[in-house]
């Protein structure tokens, strides 16, 4: 089965629609984690994770009940990748983040511009989701402070997270709805933001990681017509270089994409 069989991109941000409505497939959503599970849920900031706390939240009051509970919160200890999944979370409300004079948000929310904000703007740009729909996630962290071309061991830790993140998936979702149920993952840019990883490499990765994983379909969501840009080389790169990248040694993989010599990108301060 070809990449376009299995992979689709998406020009904007989650949006939540269903795309297996009617068939049998469980559908999950990538969390952009930090190390520490849903750390800054309460702060001022709004990146792509605090979002998804704010449009869930129970996702906040189930990381104040882990830590509670003394229970570990960490999707990445000692080095090695420990993504944490969330089946079913209820979608409560949406937050407009794009900019809208109009609404008072000329900045829009998104990231510092939210701890700007006042109190009314942000309640205009809330609206309610009723009834509620249902999410599944997929908190995993991606690699920061790093500079210059990638090297191999970045490569190695970024197919790690990827694969060990989209193989829990797959085998969650089996255990809870049947070994015939398909699975398909929304992700984006994951890392690109405040870490400054690079659009292609972060894309690229997860597509590959995606298919040895099992996945069935990847719903890439590109943002913006750059961002679509960015994920369009990415395939070139996989049909290119890897176009039977799950069937290849893993070492060969990884020393192959790093060869691709990308590079870091820089935070974007949010």
């Amino acid at each position: 089965m070809g990449i376009k069989d299995t992979v689709e991109h998406r020009e904007g941000v989650y949006d939540y629609v269903p795309l297996a409505e009617g068939r049998n497939a469980c559908e999950w959503h990538v969390n952009f984690a930090d190390p520490n599970l849903f750390v800054a849920y309460g702060s001022p900031l709004l990146a792509q994770d605090e979002l998804q706390v704010l449009e869930h939240p129970a996702l906040g009051a189930l990381k104040e009940a882990l830590g509670a509970a003394r229970t570990p919160m960490l999707t990445t200890e000692r080095g090695r990748p420990t993504p944490i999944l969330v089946l079913g979370a209820e979608r409560r409300c949406k937050v407009a983040t794009d900019r809208s004079v109009d609404e008072g948000r000329p900045d829009g929310l998104y990231g510092q511009a939210f701890a700007r904000a006042t109190l009314e703007t942000v309640r205009r740009a809330t609206r309610r989701v009723e009834p509620p729909t249902v999410t599944n996630l997929i908190a995993m962290t991606a690699p920061s402070g790093g500079y210059g071309r990638y090297s191999a061991s970045e490569v190695e830790n970024i197919l790690a997270t990827a694969w060990s993140a989209f193989r829990a998936a797959c085998v969650e979702t089996a255990r809870h709805a049947g070994t015939d149920c398909s699975v398909i993952v929304h992700t984006g840019f994951w890392g690109c933001g405040a870490f400054g990883g690079n659009r292609e490499l972060m894309a690229m990765v997860q597509v590959i990681a995606a298919r040895m994983a099992g996945v069935r379909q990847l719903v890439f969501h590109t943002f913006d017509r750059g961002g679509t840009a960015a994920f369009s080389k990415a395939l070139c790169n996989i049909e290119q270089e890897f176009p039977t990248a799950e069937a290849l040694p893993t070492r060969r993989l990884i020393e192959g994409i790093a060869g691709l010599g990308l590079v870091w990108g820089e935070s974007d301060g949010n």
